[in-house]
């Protein structure tokens, strides 16, 4: 009962000091889905072995999608024009990146972390695209863009690949109020049901590792130099998570004593990479580019832990010191009230999940054979 009870109020104050930024994070993410048009963003990667690149790396920063959920957004985007280097470093920066883990990061870490991450994933992601558009000789890096599927509405559907409307045609279509809700709709259900789960199992993991693992060893392995960043890279790259529900994981160790070195090399690893996706990739993309992804994530994650610790050491800073500071920003009051919300917010996603599972045809046609 002690046991249950310390990891209950370590992960209690995980929750309360990262609620209101992962509700804000979920804020921002539903104002990108409904008002950034997916048309404008598929032109962008269609063209330029560079360019591409870079739009790529930068529009997947703010977007939040697991290493598994950003897959069928990339296969398609691949389909309608995205060159394979744009493909990839969308791939890539995205699940490393959201505007949701970046709040939750501000909320558990510093601004240096804050910072660091999506600045790391957009060098990362842009770094392997590169190599890979450059590696790539083939006309079929580059294809006409048909943009059929992303002319559906966002809203309710009224403008489909099959009945399209213009831009400026679609814009009368909806008000403000009703876009804005449809956006809000979008990342309070249906964005958080999606990884209700995973924040919850991070949010308790940082709680377990909050309680149980002593401080020395923590320091003893985790506290710099190449042996921590290849321990982190190895727990890293098989591990099913997102960039949210790393976070709080991340910070724990941290407050344990391990490197932010270490922490950003599990943050940038943990979300972008996992055993389920690796072999999707290399079906949509090949051996090769596989190689590209994997090995660029791991070598630049090392480098860029490295010197983050340089630059922690140089200023003079332990982020320890820094971490979870950013709560005093907020009266606990508002900090329960905005935990009490997630909590509800997600046991809604959660139960919209188990619902669609219910309604999938798999299912069904179980229930009826049984």
């Amino acid at each position: 009962m002690e046991l249950i009870l310390g990891v209950l109020k370590e992960s209690i104050d995980i929750l309360m000091e990262s609620s209101i930024y992962i509700l804000f994070g979920f804020f921002v993410a539903g104002l990108i889905y409904i008002f950034v048009s997916t048309e404008k963003i598929v032109k962008y990667l269609g063209r330029g072995r560079i360019r591409s690149v870079i739009y790529a790396s930068f529009l997947g920063i703010p977007i939040p999608l697991c290493s598994c959920g950003v897959l069928p957004t990339v296969v398609s985007l691949k389909k309608q024009g995205a060159n394979n280097g744009a493909s990839i470093a969308f791939l890539i920066s995205t699940p490393e990146s959201g505007v949701d883990s970046i709040a939750i990061t501000y909320a558990l870490f510093d601004p240096i972390m804050t910072i660091a991450r999506p600045i790391s994933a957009f060098i990362i992601a842009t770094t392997a695209g590169i190599l890979e558009n450059i590696s790539t000789t083939s006309s079929k890096n580059e294809l006409p863009i048909n943009l059929t599927q992303h002319n559906i509405c966002k809203v309710d559907g009224c403008c489909s690949g099959d009945n399209y409307c213009s831009e400026d045609e679609h814009k009368r279509h909806h008000s403000f109020l009703e876009k804005l809700w449809a956006g809000l709709k979008y990342a309070f259900i249906d964005l958080i049901g999606d990884i209700s789960k995973w924040l919850i199992i991070g949010i308790v993991i940082g709680g377990l590792i909050s309680y149980l693992i002593p401080n020395d060893f923590v320091m003893k392995y985790l506290g710099g130099g190449i042996q921590s960043m290849m321990i982190m890279l190895i727990i890293g790259i098989p591990l099913y998570i997102c960039a949210t529900a790393s976070t709080p994981i991340a910070a724990a160790l941290v407050l344990k004593g391990m490197s932010p070195g270490a922490a950003l090399v599990f943050l940038l690893t943990g979300p972008a990479t996992n055993t389920a996706s690796i072999p999707v990739i290399a079906k949509s993309f090949g051996k090769k580019a596989t190689g590209i992804y994997l090995g660029t994530i791991a070598i630049m994650s090392v480098v860029l832990g490295l010197t983050l610790d340089y630059i922690y050491l140089a200023l003079g800073i332990k982020v320890s010191a820094l971490s979870g500071q950013v709560k005093e920003m907020f009266p606990e009051s508002v900090q329960v009230i905005a935990s009490l919300f997630l909590i509800l917010l997600m046991i809604n996603g959660l139960w919209h999940g188990y619902k669609e599972t219910l309604m999938s045809p798999t299912v069904n046609s179980r229930h009826k054979d049984g």
